[in-house]
């Protein structure tokens, strides 16, 4: 089981889209959490507007300010737009999204952001679940 977090400025958007979009597909196999390095007050009412349209309520949800406890937890750190604010913790891998924010943005911007990602949750979920399939099928040769 790997242990993913995905981390933004506010963690009220691409973070909180990400964690609950992974989960789903995640069924388990993996768990997530995520941070901002400046969190907000609230998830941003699009992204829990657009995340309803999936089945997933994102209301109660509480944006979490990112500390080193939580990156270490991580064996998989997702950063969206943090830049120099992300912590480092040696033996973790990084990746970096490019995503656009959705503060501010229409219905249908975020919508596209949220396909986005749900397009790379998929594609994580994915290479982890080869990863963690790969010593058993070593291991069965």
């Amino acid at each position: 089981m790997a242990r993913v977090l995905f981390v933004c400025k506010q963690n009220a958007g691409r973070s909180q889209i990400s964690q609950a979009l992974f989960e789903r597909v995640a069924s388990g196999r993996h768990e997530a959490r995520s941070a901002g390095t400046r969190p907000a007050e609230q998830v941003h009412p699009v992204v829990v507007e657009v995340m309803r349209e999936q089945g997933i309520d994102l209301a109660a949800r509480h944006p979490q300010k990112l500390t080193d406890e939580l990156a270490e937890w991580a064996d998989v750190v997702v950063t969206m737009g943090c830049g120099d604010e992300c912590p480092y913790v040696p033996g973790k891998k990084y990746l970096d999204w490019d995503l656009e924010d959705p503060v501010g943005k229409s219905l249908d911007v975020v919508r596209a952001i949220r396909d986005d990602i749900n397009a790379r949750v998929r594609q994580l979920a994915g290479d982890l679940d080869s990863r963690s399939a790969a010593p058993s099928r070593r291991s069965a040769i």
